[in-house]
């Protein structure tokens, strides 16, 4: 998580109240000490009192004496309650005028020992003692040191130079006192960067205690991850490697059935459809997952998803559904604010997920405008429902409900994706679900309806051009990895189009420079020239070919996405590539050139 100057300036604030904290309750385990030595001088005073000729005022000094002390355990009482000892200003005013009440007995002491006769000196003496421990014991806060050591001074030291021939003992009480101040300072200054070092300590060891939380937290996620994709990618590969195996007559087997075909692909479509929300989840762990807020037609989205899904559901016998309420009907009723590309990979996992746990009944999918004016997509199924704490479970990474997912696959990731992905866009995902009734999924987004939808983002990507205008083009690829360039190439010849390969940037743009391509795609991220560098090439020529359509083929990431667009890509296309995909990107990447719709879409 980044840093603000707000988080900078937070911890020396915490510090510094931790530090007031400690300095009150050095004070408060002092003041045992306190009663203790006042309990240890009182016969001594006693003794010098009882040569005063002044003795009624002895007696009343004694009650004021009581007073103090029984104002100080009342005081002692109070910061045994928590909720009082918390309370740092409250508290340390309580201190201060706890400790003036001693400052004042010290002065009223003074006053008696002034009118004392015989024994004035002495017990002047006696009450500049007394004032000189209480500015030990107010030392550990500052504060109280300066407010309760000079009035606890005061009052012996009026008394003294109050008269011109105690001059020199009062100048000598003078230089007590101080010398007491000075040495009660440098004590407060070696107890506050004591405070001040423990107070860091305990912010280094919270600190420290959060990042081996959050290490812990990350270990048992990559360890969740590995084992979620060693599974999934043993099931899956398998039976590819099953198929795969027949087809090359090992171990004297036939030729592999459209059966096994179908298997072979839905395993492997299986495990690339986990392989995409791993990576998603752990980049939106990372915090490293961004969106693109743009306006879509959430109706146009969600009828191509019911359409999509539509075949699968029949094959259960589950009717899906999908119904619009009128005010979002005639595609000019406002349009939804998000990235349309995760809303549709939200949306279209809890469509899958509802046909995939459905055994009979219906898939209904609901769109509205709620009275806050947000939209919310509602996905309700007649499946086997789950329980509060089932529900609670199914939104966490890597979990799933065994009683509903046995014998499905998944990595337990898609909902806890759909959650991160919909409050990452300013929505929310949440649920509701009964067992044996069945659940309802609601996604809700943010909502405008004065805003115009862009077109082409979020059309059907499984819906192919139109084979009344479809023409046969000439695509030049720029893709060092083999693999990905052999998938790429086979895609477009199944669309009926020539196909040239560069293996890498320069190599394309001396072919684009030469050659007339009625499209290129080009790779983010290649050696000699990448991507961006490619396109910002190509844009450069001079004459036609700097006009061609350009789709950039990235793996993912927000900011290659952006590098390329800016560049000059007219399209994005996001790896690992499909037969709609490509289609979709190259219809768009086309339309470009004919100003049909707005340049540098994604697909």
């Amino acid at each position: 998580m980044a840093t603000t100057q707000d988080d900078r300036t937070a911890e020396p604030i915490r510090g510094g109240q931790s530090a007031t904290q400690q300095a009150l309750e050095a004070q408060t385990a002092l003041l045992p000490y306190a009663l203790a030595v006042f309990a240890v001088s009182l016969p001594a005073y006693v003794w010098a009192g009882s040569h005063a000729v002044n003795a009624v005022w002895m007696t009343g000094t004694f009650a004021i004496f009581a007073g103090a002390w029984g104002a100080f355990y009342g005081v002692v009482n109070w910061l045994k309650n928590p909720d009082n000892a918390a309370n740092t200003v409250q508290r340390g005013r309580v201190q201060i005028l706890s400790a003036l009440i001693w400052a004042l007995a010290v002065a009223q002491i003074a006053a008696f020992s002034d009118g004392a006769g015989p024994a004035r000196e002495p017990l002047l003496m006696t009450a500049l003692a007394a004032s000189v421990v209480i500015i030990f014991f107010a030392s550990p806060w500052l504060p109280s040191l300066l407010i309760v050591g000079p009035a606890a001074a005061a009052g012996p030291l009026i008394a003294l130079f109050s008269r011109p021939e105690d001059k020199d003992l009062a100048s000598n009480a003078w230089g007590a006192i101080a010398l007491a101040m000075a040495l009660a300072l440098i004590l407060n200054r070696i107890l506050r960067r004591q405070f001040s070092l423990a107070a860091e300590r305990e912010i280094l060891i919270a600190d420290r205690a959060g990042k081996v939380e959050e290490a812990k937290r990350l270990a048992q996620s990559k360890s969740d991850l590995v084992a979620t994709l060693s599974h999934e990618i043993r099931n899956g590969l398998t039976g590819v490697a099953h198929v795969l195996a027949a087809a090359a007559g090992r171990n004297g087997r036939g030729a592999p059935s459209r059966e096994q075909l179908t298997a072979a692909l839905d395993a492997a479509n299986d495990l690339i459809a986990v392989l995409n929300t791993t990576l998603d989840s752990e980049t939106a762990e990372a915090g490293r997952l961004s969106v693109d807020t743009r306006p879509f037609d959430p109706v146009a989205l969600l009828r191509d998803l019911v359409l999509l899904n539509r075949p699968n559901a029949s094959v259960k016998g589950l009717e899906l559904t999908l119904h619009v309420p009128p005010e979002l009907e005639g595609g000019h009723a406002g349009a939804a604010l998000a990235d349309a590309h995760r809303a549709r990979q939200i949306i279209a996992n809890l469509i899958g997920n509802a046909v995939k746990f459905s055994v009979r009944g219906r898939v209904e999918a609901r769109l509205e405008i709620t009275p806050s004016g947000r939209l919310a997509v509602e996905i309700a199924d007649t499946g086997p429902g789950l329980t509060s704490d089932e529900l609670e479970r199914a939104f966490e990474p890597f979990a799933r409900v065994e009683r509903t997912s046995a014998g499905t696959s998944g990595a337990g990731l898609g909902l806890s994706l759909a959650r991160q992905l919909a409050r990452l866009m300013g929505g929310d995902l949440t649920a509701h679900s009964a067992v044996g009734v069945g659940s309802c999924f609601r996604l809700e987004l943010p909502y405008d309806a004065q805003a115009v939808a862009e077109r082409g983002i979020e059309a059907v990507e499984a819906v192919a051009p139109d084979p009344s205008e479809r023409r046969t083009l000439k695509v030049l690829i720029a893709e060092d990895d083999a693999l990905n360039a052999a998938m790429l190439r086979a895609v477009i010849e199944q669309l009926g189009h020539q196909v040239v390969h560069a293996v890498d940037g320069r190599r394309a743009f001396e072919l684009a420079k030469i050659c007339e391509f009625d499209l290129l795609m080009i790779d983010g991220r290649m050696p000699n020239m990448d991507g961006p560098a490619t396109i910002t090439a190509v844009r450069g020529l001079e004459g036609p070919g700097a006009q061609v359509p350009i789709v950039a083929v990235i793996g993912g990431d927000a900011e290659e996405a952006r590098e390329c667009t800016d560049a000059g890509a007219d399209a994005v296309l996001r790896k690992p590539v499909s037969v709609a995909a490509v289609a979709r990107a190259v219809a768009d990447a086309v339309a470009v050139t004919r100003r049909e719709i707005p340049t540098r879409l994604t697909a």
